[in-house]
């Protein structure tokens, strides 16, 4: 999807739908957990316009250059502050992820990082590392949902 937001324009506090509708797909629905936005026009070229999201660290006004998107869970409170001068343009969607629940996929995060870490100072085939592989995979065999 695409919006556009000229001088004066603003899209107000809100949570995205938890179910939507796949355009196309002959009325099959989806789960939207994770949002995405792409910006589509310069920072240079328009004043005000930032998305605010709010979430577990703060509140974060992000404001990218043409062509880089930011991803943030569907279930944070977010909106489009109002454009000041020139025009605003970007793309949305979303994607069901496999693990439905915010707090867990951020421990899956949080546990890939430590991985990737241990992975630098003991290599492969440490135990502590094959430890936090194998605990990483069982997680995410029990909250996956294919």
């Amino acid at each position: 999807m695409f919006n556009r937001y000229d001088p004066g324009m603003t899209f107000g506090a809100h949570t995205d739908n938890a179910i939507r509708t796949v355009p196309g797909a002959g009325g099959l629905r989806m789960r939207a957990d994770v949002s995405t936005t792409i910006f589509l026009t310069a920072r240079e070229d328009y004043e005000g316009g930032e998305l605010v999201v709010e979430d577990t660290y703060g509140t974060h006004a992000v404001k990218l250059p043409a062509g880089h998107m930011v991803v943030y869970p569907a279930s944070s409170l977010h909106r489009v502050n109002p454009v000041t001068r020139g025009s605003r343009w970007a793309s949305f969607f979303w994607a069901q992820s496999m693990v439905r629940d915010d707090g867990r996929r951020a421990m899956l995060y949080d546990l890939d990082l430590a991985i990737r870490q241990a992975r630098a100072a003991m290599g492969n085939a440490a135990p502590a590392v094959l430890g936090l592989v194998s605990h990483y995979h069982n997680l995410l065999r029990m909250w996956a949902e294919l």
